[in-house]
């Protein structure tokens, strides 16, 4: 099992204060002393680019060989595909020794759409489905998710604008929620929320339209209208506080009332873009064939279908392991304004070490459970057709621009190079059979078939541990010491703006 979860990660102090740091691909960097950086004058003395440094730059790159064959190449290519490593590929084969033993399908795309947190979770969701009712192939509605995540993100924003409606307009808080305010994006608690609201229905009970593929264009009209809403009840609350004839609850009631008056505009905008969503509490009824094609059905409501396909593994009874070394793990952590369900479950993390998110991986996979995953998919990895490679050594960009690539996990946070960017489905995983230890990792995306090996990537070892951040266990998956954690409902906040708060 994993290391002991008070441990203090080494970087929460000061990342730059250790004589030590681990590069990209985690070999040891020794760090320069203070007294040594202390050097010649710089050739422009206020500051700017001059031609003394071009020439000196340029001098410096004209006499290493390697620099020009550099140049020779990479001017007509693309560095990505040309500075790819042959051995780094061939030592990640697409083999695994602990694989879930079922197999769903289709491979899934969330073609021109943030919805891979969707699609991760209805992807694990389905394979029981699938399993229980003898399936060749089946997708879950991700659109029906998305249509009441973004409603409910709309109502969302709107209450923190009433929430925060005396705070300047400027202020950095009401600024940053005005930024991203709907985004097709999320986190496991947020997915359990609408999941626990909501339910789940099949694909053709609720079909992709053209907006849950491509949602740019409904997205940008929804978040015009909402920021103009929020101004409109900042106005309002202004001028009911100036009556002193208006009591507080009285002043929230009225904007309240306003606010469901103008979510009128932002439901009628989704449902004509979206299409109409069964109700939770709405029976329906799913004409399907089995996989040896016969004819059944099931009918019942969207809650009824959730509840009855879940309780093995059900989603509330999970909850997300991270991997976040700016913060002392063993600790309880969520993002202040993070949510999509006013009054909802909020967004919880247990931050500990990494090798307790592989070891609840190997444990879940072992009980026949696909395991939900939060990563920086585009660092240092190819998903084109074929290849599906997540590895540190497969891009040689230190050999060819002989550079060092020296961040650590905690630097790439603490400087916004890196974060939660996306979410997956990891299915299988290979162990070493002497040290017991994960070497690598098989990763179900949600870009259609010509990603990846038909849709598939594999995910070393190393990359585990410089860009994965969260991980989904089970309670009954995962070590005492975490439940309790998580459980014990004593939590640091951080704020609006962390990057712990980004959504996959």
């Amino acid at each position: 099992m994993g290391s002991s979860v008070s441990k203090v990660p080494a970087q929460v102090s000061d990342a730059t204060s250790s004589s030590e740091l681990l590069n990209e691909k985690g070999f040891v960097r020794p760090q320069s002393s203070a007294s040594s950086t202390v050097g010649s004058p710089p050739l422009a003395t206020d500051g700017s680019i001059s031609l003394s440094n071009v020439d000196a730059w340029e001098s410096t790159a004209a006499a290493d060989p390697k620099i020009q064959l550099a140049r020779t190449i990479l001017a007509h290519t693309n560095i990505k595909s040309t500075l790819t490593s042959r051995p780094a590929g061939v030592a990640i084969p697409h083999v695994f020794n602990h694989e879930v033993e079922f197999k769903a399908g289709p491979v899934t795309n969330q073609k021109s759409s943030g919805r891979c947190w969707l699609f991760a979770t209805t992807n694990v969701i389905r394979h029981e489905v699938m399993k229980k009712l003898k399936l060749k192939e089946f997708q879950l509605s991700q659109s029906y998710l998305f249509f009441w995540d973004k409603l409910n993100k709309s109502n969302y924003y709107l209450e923190l604008s009433i929430e925060n409606a005396d705070l300047p307009v400027d202020d950095r808080l009401v600024n940053f929620l005005a930024d991203d305010l709907i985004s097709d994006g999320g986190q496991w608690d947020m997915v359990v929320n609408l999941l626990e609201t909501y339910g789940l229905v099949p694909q053709p009970i609720y079909p992709e339209s053209f907006h849950s593929s491509a949602s740019s264009p409904v997205n940008n009209l929804l978040k015009m209208k909402l920021r103009e809403h929020a101004l409109t009840l900042r106005a309002l609350s202004s001028s009911l506080k100036a009556d002193p004839s208006v009591s507080p609850q009285s002043a929230i009631s009225t904007l309240r009332a306003k606010k469901e008056e103008l979510m009128q505009e932002v439901y009628t905008i989704m449902s004509a873009t979206l299409g109409v969503p069964p109700k939770p509490d709405a029976a329906f009824t799913w004409e399907y064939y089995t996989e040896d094609g016969k004819y059944a059905k099931w009918e019942g409501t969207p809650l009824q279908f959730y509840k009855a396909f879940t309780a093995k593994f059900s989603p509330a009874q999970s909850f997300s392991l991270i991997n976040d070394p700016r913060n002392e793990y063993g600790k309880l952590y969520t993002v202040d304004k993070l949510g999509n369900i006013w009054g909802g479950r909020p967004v919880l993390y247990v931050n500990t070490e990494i090798d307790d998110l592989k070891q609840a991986i190997v444990r879940s996979i072992k009980a026949g459970q696909p395991v939900f995953f939060g990563c920086d998919v585009g660092q240092f990895s190819d998903s084109g057709k074929g290849v599906g490679i997540m590895d540190t050594d497969y891009f040689e960009y230190e050999q060819a621009f002989n550079i060092t690539l020296g961040l650590t996990k905690a630097q790439r946070l603490q400087t916004n190079e890196s974060a939660m960017t996306h979410a997956m489905v990891i299915s299988a995983v290979h162990v070493d059979e002497k040290t017991g230890r994960p070497v690598r990792f098989k990763v179900e995306n949600s870009w259609g078939e010509d990603s990846g090996v038909q849709g598939y990537n594999v995910m070393s070892d190393k990359w585990f541990d410089q860009f994965v951040f969260q991980v989904v266990v089970h309670k009954s998956l995962a070590t005492k010491e975490h439940v309790k954690i998580f459980e014990s409902g004593e939590r640091v906040v951080l704020p609006a703006w962390d990057p712990m708060g980004a959504l996959a």
